[in-house]
């Protein structure tokens, strides 16, 4: 979604509406932003709405604002490893509520990426920058300005980086009206990364080959999600490295998750999850299995690391045990995050 509006008031918005494209939001909240000339308020929908002031409507496309949601997985296995070095994989993957935000705005020349994150590159290491290369290369888009609000930790295995990138593909194909379809924006973005294609589509599929085979599957019964990021990052390059295929002892049934998810039965879904890198991740960083046992013994239904690690989240039916899994982690000085999917 891309939340861009023109309004000419500056203040005094609690309680008013805002109308765009004939439908009609009630204003809750408003707080600044990071962005130039830019507010969020709240709606009575929820969401986060990204506000331009005083802007004419010949400028309304020169910048475009778009939510870049983390992921977790439901389900990873691994199995094999391939000629060029990848490994093929096959996993369930699942869009959640935590999410950065992305500002593209046109500019006379070059590329710019822009964040207030020590750990986060602003030169071409960066996905959401190579993104922007690519698109430029194939389109001939010269001058964009990246400007990223990073929400989502880093190599936490929640897919921060290739959601970022995501957004790139998504707003370029708006703001320069290039019109690619969304198969077409995802082969593309295979190329830059594994995960960005399922970024690019969201929602709960299922990803094959190195990641880039994106296959949508009925949506999982919304929950609430507890995070839990340690101190440290993990590389997904040396977890891969330090995997042995034949130590493995338990696989995902995927066909099992996909039924179950198909069926609303949440709580087996929660209770059937498994990734086989935390073969790895795990024997290295004991603290993790730690996290893990004490998500279920605080009522999550299900718990399991994500991604490469080192993040491990917890699936509740009860938002109110969720909250207080979280402030528990957060007194002990994690990094803490309620969402949900």
């Amino acid at each position: 979604m891309f939340f861009v509006y023109n309004i000419h008031e500056t203040g005094g918005l609690e309680g008013k509406s805002l109308i765009l494209c004939n439908m009609t939001f009630e204003i809750h909240k408003r707080f600044p932003v990071d962005f130039e000339s830019h507010i969020a308020v709240e709606s009575e929908f929820g969401f986060l709405v990204i506000c331009c002031l005083n802007l004419n409507i010949g400028d309304f496309m020169k910048s475009i604002i778009v939510k870049a949601q983390a992921k977790i997985n439901l389900s990873l296995d691994v199995l094999n490893k391939r000629q060029d070095g990848y490994h093929d994989v096959k996993m369930i993957m699942q869009s959640i509520e935590l999410h950065d935000i992305v500002e593209l705005k046109k500019i006379n020349k070059g590329i710019q990426v822009v964040c207030r994150n020590a750990y986060v590159p602003e030169d071409r290491t960066n996905t959401a920058y190579r993104a922007a290369a690519l698109l430029g290369s194939m389109f001939g888009i010269d001058g964009i300005r990246i400007y990223i609000i990073k929400n989502i930790p880093v190599a936490a295995g929640l897919g921060g980086g290739s959601g970022d990138a995501a957004a790139v593909f998504h707003g370029i194909n708006k703001l320069f009206s290039l019109d690619l379809p969304l198969d077409k924006l995802m082969k593309i973005s295979a190329n830059i990364g594994a995960d960005i294609p399922f970024c690019i589509k969201g929602g709960t599929a299922i990803a094959e080959g190195i990641g880039e085979i994106i296959t949508s599957i009925a949506p999982l019964q919304a929950a609430s999600i507890v995070l839990v990021k340690p101190r440290f990052g993990v590389s997904t390059r040396w977890v891969y490295k330090n995997l042995n295929l034949d130590k493995i002892k338990k696989r995902p049934d995927t066909k099992k998750l996909v039924r179950l998810i198909n069926s609303g039965d949440i709580k087996n879904v929660a209770e059937n999850m498994i990734n086989v890198l935390e073969s790895v991740t795990m024997e290295k960083y004991e603290e993790l299995k730690s996290i893990k046992d004490r998500l279920l013994e605080y009522g999550a239904m299900g718990s399991m690391m994500s991604g490469s690690g080192p993040t491990v989240f917890g699936i509740f039916n009860c938002r109110e045990n969720a909250k207080k899994a979280a402030r528990i982690f957060e007194s002990k000085g994690y990094r803490c995050f309620l969402t949900s999917t």
